[in-house]
C-alpha cells in the first residue's frame, strides 16, 4: 500500500510530461492506469494497483513541488534515478544514504522538466 494517497502536479506540456513519467516511474512498477480529459484539461494517473500520482495540464503552473514515492529497495531507487535522467530529468541528488533523515534512508532526487522535485525513497537498509 502506498504511503501517500495521491499527488497531483500541474505540467506545462502534457505529452512531454506523460512520456517523462512513464519512463521515470517504470522501475518503481508504476504505469499509466487512468487518463481522461475534463473541463478543458488532460489528466493521467500513475500507479501500480491504483492511480496515486497525477499530472494534468489544467490549472496554474507552479513548479517547485516535491513528492516522495516509496521504493521497495535501494536498487529500485537507483533504477528510478537512472530512468528519470534518461527521460530528460536533471539530477537533484544522486542515489545514496541520507543519514541526516534517518540511518537507513536511501533516496534519489530528480527535477522534471517543470522543476518539480521528484524523489524515490527506500526506508530499509541499502
Amino acid at each position: 500500500m502506498s504511503r501517500i494517497d495521491h499527488v497531483g502536479l500541474v505540467v506545462s506540456d502534457f505529452a512531454r510530461a506523460r512520456g517523462f513519467f512513464e519512463q521515470a516511474l517504470a522501475p518503481l512498477g508504476m504505469r499509466v492506469m487512468m487518463e481522461f480529459e475534463h473541463d478543458g484539461g488532460r489528466f493521467a494517473g500513475f500507479g501500480s494497483d491504483r492511480p496515486v500520482f497525477w499530472i494534468g495540464d489544467k490549472g496554474r503552473q507552479t513548479g517547485g513541488a516535491h513528492v516522495a514515492l516509496a521504493a521497495k529497495s535501494a536498487a529500485e531507487v537507483d533504477a528510478f534515478h537512472a530512468a528519470a535522467l534518461a527521460a530528460g530529468g536533471r539530477d537533484n541528488g544522486a542515489p545514496g544514504l541520507r543519514p541526516h533523515y534517518h540511518p537507513d534512508y536511501y533516496g534519489a532526487f530528480v527535477l522534471d522538466r517543470d522543476d518539480h522535485n521528484v524523489e524515490a525513497v527506500f526506508h530499509g537498509g541499502s
